[in-house]
């Protein structure tokens, strides 16, 4: 295919973070007097701040006011923050193949579910200046993935059509958004698995990629 456009997710696919991301939400299921489970776990990977609030809620059997959400909400990324500040693990080849993609002159955004502010803390480390536009989880107007959306808004910020990008992620609510969005998808599953379908290529790592791998990719 020609690759007119490289869209990267960050948690889980260019940053091991999601092991991060466990720590507050399992010491904020612990402040609740509950315990989150694996499922439930696995199940907010990929998904945004308002999903995994609700699924927080409804596993410790607790339903909150509009303010207790905001305040655990508030609280979790404060946490998760201090972890990114401490540093921020890169997966394997994401750092080289995010560079080798640049290199060849192809527009790129980033598109997370993670919020702005904590998006701009990670950018610190994998470099702000290798996209070209990023689309954080609060900037979708609550359309957030497994919706297209933020693939639709990327490719539209970059100027180009969501069916001539590839999309590089790594969980089924990942993946799901950028099929939804007409995006070729590279799945290089991390800490859950990711069903096969419909223009899905899986690969088990980004070691290796640049854009020739990405163009040979069947449409």
């Amino acid at each position: 295919m020609t690759v007119e456009a490289v869209l990267w997710d960050m948690d889980g696919t260019l940053l091991d973070s999601e092991k991060l991301w466990d720590v507050p939400l399992y010491e904020f299921a612990e402040k609740l007097g509950g315990t989150l489970s694996l499922e439930t776990r696995q199940a907010m990977v990929g998904s945004n701040v308002p999903t995994t609030m609700a699924l927080l809620f409804a596993e410790v059997g607790v339903v909150p006011t509009p303010e207790e959400t905001a305040d655990g909400a508030a609280w979790i990324l404060r946490r998760t923050e201090e972890l990114f500040r401490a540093g921020l693990p890169w997966r394997p080849g994401a750092q080289e193949a995010l560079r080798a993609v640049r290199a060849s002159g192809v527009p790129m955004a980033l598109v997370t579910s993670t919020e702005r502010g904590l998006t701009e803390v990670a950018l610190d480390t994998i470099g702000r200046e290798l996209f070209d536009a990023t689309v954080c989880g609060d900037e979708v107007e609550g359309r957030n993935k497994p919706l297209p959306d933020p693939y639709l808004k990327a490719a539209r910020l970059l100027g180009v059509d969501a069916s001539r990008c590839v999309a590089i992620e790594d969980s089924p609510t990942g993946a799901a958004s950028a099929v939804a969005a007409g995006c070729t998808v590279l799945v290089v599953p991390c800490d859950v698995p990711v069903p096969a379908g419909e223009r899905r290529i899986f690969r088990e790592s980004l070691v290796g990629v640049d854009l020739d791998v990405l163009a040979s990719l069947p449409a």
